[in-house]
């Protein structure tokens, strides 16, 4: 008999948060900046200890739950509830929110010692917690569509937490508006599943997922579950950054660090991953929009990497690479390997966090420098910092025996084990996209911690860089507190061991088997892979004699000969392809077509609207042209209404006369017709 899990727990992991978020927003002056920090984390922190005992009761006890915690609404037969669904997906989840959650918190303490914002940020970082986990928790598409809404609305104010900044601002109204193009696209897929299920429960629609494949949309003989699978999956495409709606994940560096590595490597930027692996059921019952899901998963893997080799910002270049680790995760759903796309989700929730909390201690010791190219020689005096760095981007680039490999070589074998007709595509994409990772990881690696020291008298001064004699001793890099690297240090151990520990129940074992569906005849990656699979060391044993491993090897080797030995190179390529370099620079220009195409397009729209529809019909149709209307018949009236008695009196007697006329005037044609 499986363990039962206790409601009052469940509900403890989403309020724990919420509670401590609450008490630093609305009381940080009372409580301080200590209390601020001190409540949160040990609100995350509980929420950790509580999210544990239930990983472990689903992983080792079998315990499940699906109930309804709270019934909101009832609309006839359509019930609107607060509810929770555990099982391996969420409970892993759970662990991996939370405890990146807690990360960023105890690191915050350090990196936002001095900002003025202390006690909001520390009340934003727990809202957002809160609302992951409401997420990632829901049993509906309701609850879902919440949570969804929820971190974006937090996104927004963490991106834009520094106001005064107009990068800032512009950034966070960006990534706001585009997950806007995204949510609406969800919002349609949801409601046509309730207008077809009549349910927003996921265990009712997915019992009628069999009567969903046999509808067709209206007035077209397009299938009905397709166009309610893109569209959910339209929703991800926003949250999860890929192409075209990938836009505003490298402009959200704009805010402060810790978020950086909260939002974009193992929160809100996996949502959409979650969501499709949850959605497995209605997926798996549409090739259409699984070929949809790979061609755009494989464009985001392959072109928002060749982005990450041109940047210099240290927080823009992993920026790059979460969007490219993004499009492996969508590959891996659009070939049905649900269970790698959530295991990659977990491995590199790890080894993100730990570059994006890395690049902020290297910030930090840089005196808020982000420019790689003012850096170098970096690893003698942040050693803590080197170290994790260097084990956070080996576990990246998929080295044998780090997180990364497991999951990343899982992706690249389900893809070519796939039937589907982009797989050929996509398997270009994410082997070519093994090398892209490995040059620009290390690029930045070894630009930022060997090689000769530049700052000292940097090449490339920034906003906060000082020229004072009296201040060039102040620029001397500085390993971070103990508060900063503790978290490194944390993150490092999974970065390295979690892929070994977890690749067999999470991929072949039972961990995962109740919350995914995989229909095995029609897409039988997973079920190849099984086949071939040895054991955790037997796979990253043969890693070494495989492509993807040489081409990693190969990418750190250029990469090392370009930057180190001779850096002319690089230049030399880039003057040599200066056009191309250029669309690179320019983001293969998709932010002038979104600012000057789409965004005049839909200007052009609204001002003829409003000319046409708001100024002509309703202004002047209606508003003014009812007043004329009025006005005309009140003026004619006035004509009449004198206010003279021998006027009334003269009308009164001519409408008795024109009475008696239309009285008589049937007896007066009859006498003259006899």
């Amino acid at each position: 008999m499986s363990a039962q899990l206790s409601q009052n727990l469940l509900l403890t992991v989403p309020l724990a948060p919420l509670v401590g978020s609450i008490v630093a927003g609305l009381f940080g002056k009372s409580v301080g900046r200590r209390g601020a920090h001190v409540i949160t984390i040990l609100g995350v922190l509980i929420a950790f200890i509580c999210s544990a005992i239930v990983f472990q009761a689903v992983a080792f006890e079998g315990a499940r739950y699906n109930a309804t915690v709270y019934e909101w609404m009832t609309l006839g037969p359509l019930k609107m509830e607060v509810g929770f669904l555990i099982d391996g997906l969420t409970a892993m989840m759970m662990c991996v929110v939370t405890f990146v959650s807690l990360m960023v918190h105890i690191y915050t303490i350090g990196y936002m010692e001095e900002d003025a914002g202390y006690q909001r940020f520390f009340s934003y970082i727990s809202l957002f917690t809160f609302s992951m986990l409401m997420l990632v928790m829901s049993n509906n598409f309701l609850q879902l569509f919440f949570g969804w809404e929820a971190v974006g609305l937090v996104s927004y104010l963490l991106i834009g937490f520094w106001f005064k900044k107009p990068t800032a601002t512009f950034a966070n109204m960006k990534a706001f508006l585009v997950n806007r193009v995204g949510d609406f696209g969800f919002i349609l897929g949801i409601g046509l599943v309730l207008a077809y299920t009549g349910s927003l429960n996921y265990a009712e629609v997915f019992a009628k997922s069999g009567e969903l494949v046999k509808l067709t949309f209206p007035g077209t003989d397009w299938a009905l579950l397709s166009v309610a699978c893109i569209c959910l999956f339209i929703g991800a495409m926003g949250k999860s950054a890929q192409f075209p709606l990938h836009v505003w994940l490298p402009d959200s560096m704009e805010g402060p660090t810790p978020i950086s590595a909260l939002i974009h490597a193992a929160t809100m930027v996996t949502a959409g991953i979650f969501m499709v692996s949850r959605m497995s059921p209605l997926f798996e019952l549409s090739d259409t929009a699984l070929n949809f899901i790979l061609v755009i998963g494989s464009i985001t893997a392959l072109f928002m990497g060749f982005l990450g080799i041109i940047q210099n910002d240290i927080k823009r270049v992993v920026a790059y690479s979460t969007l490219s680790q993004l499009g492996y995760m969508t590959v891996a759903l659009g070939v049905s390997a649900y269970n790698v796309a959530v295991f990659h989700l977990m491995t590199h929730a790890f080894f993100k966090a730990l570059l994006f909390l890395g690049a902020g201690s290297v910030i930090i010791g840089m005196h808020h420098d982000q420019d790689i190219r003012n850096m170098g020689g970096l690893r003698k005096y942040m050693p803590i910092t080197w170290i994790t760095s260097l084990l956070g981007s080996l576990a990246l680039i998929g080295t044998p025996f780090f997180s990364g490999f497991y999951s990343k070589d899982s992706i690249i074998e389900a893809v070519h084990a796939s039937h589907l007709p982009a797989a050929g595509f996509a398997y270009f994409a994410v082997v070519a996209g093994v090398f892209v990772t490995a040059f620009y990881s290390f690029r930045m690696y070894f630009l930022v911690f060997h090689g000769k020291e530049h700052f000292h008298h940097k090449p490339f001064p920034g906003e906060h860089d000082h020229h004072d004699d009296d201040h060039g001793h102040a620029h001397t890099p500085h390993e971070s507190p103990w508060v900063v690297t503790l978290p490194l240090v944390l993150l490092a151990i999974p970065s390295v061991i979690i892929g070994f520990m977890t690749i067999e129940p999470m991929l072949f074992g039972e961990f995962l088997k109740d919350a995914i569906t995989v229909n095995a005849e029609a897409h039988p990656a997973m079920s190849v892979m099984a086949e071939h699979f040895h054991g955790a060391a037997a796979m990253a044993l043969h890693g070494v004699q495989t492509l993807p491993f040489w081409l990693a090897v190969s990418g750190v080797a250029v990469s090392y000969f370009f930057y180190m030995v001779k850096p002319e190179i690089p230049a030399a390529i880039g003057r040599a392809l200066s056009p191309l370099v250029r669309v690179m620079e320019n983001k293969y220009y998709m932010d002038w077509i979104n600012e000057h195409i789409l965004a005049a397009g839909a200007r052009a729209l609204g001002m003829g609207l409003w000319k046409a529809g708001d100024v002509a019909i309703i202004d002047g149709a209606l508003v003014n042209g009812s007043a004329k209307t009025v006005g005309v018949f009140a003026g004619a009236v006035r004509l009449i209404q004198t206010g003279y008695l021998s006027w009334y009196a003269l009308v009164m007697a001519l409408g008795i006369f024109g009475l008696m006329t239309w009285q008589l005037w049937p007896y007066l044609t009859g006498l003259m017709g006899h």
